[in-house]
């Protein structure tokens, strides 16, 4: 695959992997410039799985792959943090 389709519309994952000696740090905030691109419609899990396919067999120690990974568990249990449900009351 190439950079620009649609689960990677920006090229920004695609390009991670290309960048040598790239950090986790730096991988985490591609990653989310990436995941704010998406549209609303798409599915993230999805995507972050297809990608996942693409790019771990022939980078599975990337720091990319890991971010990926972890993208793909956080994102699968979204959890209330805030809001008037989760105060304590008398």
């Amino acid at each position: 695959m190439e950079k620009g389709d649609v689960q990677d519309p920006k090229g920004l994952i695609f390009e991670s992997f290309r960048i040598e000696g790239i950090t986790k740090p730096e991988c985490r905030t591609i990653f989310l410039d990436w995941a704010l691109s998406l549209p609303l419609e798409q599915n993230a899990n999805s995507t972050i799985s297809q990608l996942l396919a693409r790019y771990q067999p022939d980078h599975p120690d990337h720091p990319m792959t890991e971010v990926l990974n972890e993208g793909l568990h956080n994102m699968s249990a979204p959890r209330r943090r805030g809001g008037w449900r989760n105060r304590v009351r008398n």
